[in-house]
C-alpha cells in the first residue's frame, strides 16, 4: 500500500494492520518514507488515535528495528525501572541501589535528558571520573558481581523510535497515548529485563496533564507488557510540583545520596520506597505491600542500599568521596536566594516552569547539541500547602553567569498563593498491575 493510502486510511479512523505497521516502520528505518509523508500520519494518529492491538504491533515493529540486549547471562532475576519524565526526577539514582541491595539485578540503560533538566546519565556524569560507556561484556559482568550499572546504550536499540521520536517532537505530535506507550515500551522490552515498573506521572510538568489520561496510558503500557510475556505494572505519580527539593544535576545526585541516607524529602522517599516495594511484589521478593516497605526501609537505614550506590561509583570509575564530601561535585560560583512577595498558603508549584528555569541557567538542553553545566540548580525551599511569609526565601538558584534574572522571574512565576489553606495532592495516585 502507498504511503498516501495509509495516511488517507488513518485519517478516516481506519484501523492499521500489523502488515502495515511492519512495513511502515521498516522503510521510514531505510528512509524510503519522507518526514514530511511520516509527519501527516503522526497528525492523523494524533487526532484518530491507536487502539490496543494497533499500539503493540507498532511497538513490537520499533522493538525489531534495531538490536536487543541480551540478558541470559546474569544470574538473578533482572528488573527495570522506567520514569514518563518530570521534574527533579531522580528516582533511578535510588530505587536501583535499594532493590539491588534487595537482590535484584539492575541492569540500566539510560538516557541522556533533553529539556528541562539532565538525564540520568547528566546526573552521574556530575560524579567526578563517572564513565556511563562500558563495553556490553564490563556491564553485565558488573551486574553479576555487584547487582547494579547504569550504562548509556551501547547497541542501535530501536532505531524507528528515536527517529520518529525527533519528528514528533517537532510536529506537536507528542502527546498520544498510543505513541507514547509504543515508544516507552519498545525501549523497555529491547533493554531485555523480564519485570518492568513504569512511574507514570501525572499534572503540569508531566505528559499527562489529568488523571483519567493518565490512567488510560498505564493501562496501555501493562497490556503491551502482558502481551509481550513481560511482567509490567504501572504506578501513577503526582507531579504538580517539582519531585523532591532539588531540580538540576550534581544537585540532584546529592538529593539521592541524602535519600539513601535517610535524610531525603519527604514525598521523594515516598515514591521511592513505593516503586522499590512495587518491584519486590511482583518478583516474589515480598509477599504484601507492608513485607515490601518494611524491607526497603531495612535496606536503606542499616545502610546497604547507600553502599551498593557506592559500589556502582567505584566499578564504573567515579570518586567514591562523594557520598561523604560534596564538595568534591562541580559547584556553582552564586547562590541566588528567591524572595516571596506575597503571603499566604502555596496552592501551586509549576513544575513545568521550576524546571524551564533550571535550563534556562545551564542544567538542561534545549537542543541535543547543547552542553549541561553540572554545577547549577535550583532548590525548591516550599511545597504545595506550606505558609509562605512575605520576604522569606521560597527558592535558592545555584547559578554562574547564564540566565539569572530570567530564571528568577520563572521561578516566582511558578509559585500561585492563596488566602486559604490548601490540602496538597497525594504523591501515590493509583497502581495498575
Amino acid at each position: 500500500m502507498r504511503m498516501v493510502d495509509l495516511i488517507e486510511k488513518k485519517k478516516s479512523g481506519q484501523k492499521l494492520s500489523k502488515e502495515e505497521i511492519d512495513d511502515l516502520i521498516e522503510n521510514y528505518v531505510k528512509k524510503e518514507i519522507p518526514d514530511y509523508q511520516m509527519s501527516a500520519l503522526l497528525m492523523a494518529i494524533c487526532f484518530k488515535n491507536l487502539d490496543e492491538e494497533e499500539t503493540y504491533n507498532l511497538t513490537n515493529a520499533m522493538l525489531h528495528s534495531g538490536e536487543q540486549i541480551d540478558l541470559s547471562t546474569i544470574n538473578g532475576i533482572c528488573i527495570d525501572k522506567h520514569s514518563t519524565g518530570g521534574v527533579g526526577d531522580k528516582t533511578t539514582l535510588v530505587v536501583a541501589p535499594i532493590v539491588s541491595a534487595c537482590g535484584l539485578k539492575v541492569a540500566k540503560m539510560s538516557g541522556r535528558g533533553l529539556g528541562h533538566t539532565g538525564g540520568t546519565l547528566d546526573k552521574l556524569e556530575s560524579i567526578p571520573g563517572f564513565n556511563i560507556n562500558l563495553t556490553s561484556e564490563d556491564f553485565l559482568k558488573q551486574v553479576n558481581e555487584i547487582g547494579i550499572s547504569v550504562i548509556g546504550q551501547t547497541a542501535n536499540i530501536t532505531p524507528a523510535d528515536k527517529m520518529l521520536y525527533a519528528l514528533r517532537d517537532v510536529t506537536a505530535t507528542v502527546d498520544n497515548v498510543g505513541l507514547i506507550a509504543s515508544s516507552i515500551m519498545s525501549k523497555k522490552l529491547a533493554s531485555g529485563a523480564h519485570t518492568i515498573t513504569l512511574d507514570v506521572k501525572v499534572g503540569e510538568g508531566a505528559f499527562m496533564k489529568d488523571l483519567p489520561s493518565a490512567k488510560i496510558l498505564a493501562n496501555r503500557l501493562v497490556s503491551i507488557g502482558k502481551r509481550s510475556g513481560k511482567q509490567v505494572s504501572a504506578v501513577l505519580t503526582d507531579m504538580s510540583q517539582p519531585l523532591g527539593e532539588m531540580v538540576g544535576n550534581s544537585v540532584e545526585v546529592i538529593e539521592a545520596i541524602e535519600t539513601l541516607k535517610g535524610r531525603g524529602p519527604k514525598r521523594f522517599v515516598e515514591l521511592c520506597v513505593e516503586l522499590s516495594s512495587e518491584l519486590l511484589i511482583m518478583t516474589g521478593l515480598a509477599k504484601t505491600e507492608d513485607e515490601a516497605r518494611k524491607t526497603v526501609n531495612e535496606k536503606i537505614n542499616n545502610g546497604e542500599a547507600l553502599d551498593k550506590l557506592r559500589q556502582m561509583i567505584i566499578y564504573q570509575g567515579g570518586d567514591p568521596k562523594v557520598i561523604e564530601d560534596y564538595t568534591i561535585f562541580p559547584t556553582s560560583v552564586l547562590s541566588v536566594p528567591v524572595i516571596s512577595k506575597w503571603e499566604g498558603y502555596i496552592e501551586e508549584i509549576n513544575a513545568l516552569k521550576i524546571g524551564e528555569a533550571a535550563m534556562v541557567v545551564g542544567a538542561g538542553r534545549e537542543s541535543k547539541d547543547d552542553k549541561i553545566d553540572p554545577s547549577v540548580g535550583i532548590k525548591v525551599m516550599k511545597s504545595v500547602g506550606d505558609y509562605v511569609k512575605r520576604d522569606e526565601p521560597i527558592a535558592v538558584m545555584y547559578v554562574n553567569s547564564k540566565g539569572r534574572a530570567e530564571a528568577q522571574d520563572m521561578i516566582m512565576s511558578a509559585f500561585t498563593v492563596v488566602s486559604h489553606k490548601v490540602v496538597p495532592t497525594k504523591m501515590i495516585l493509583g497502581v495498575v498491575r
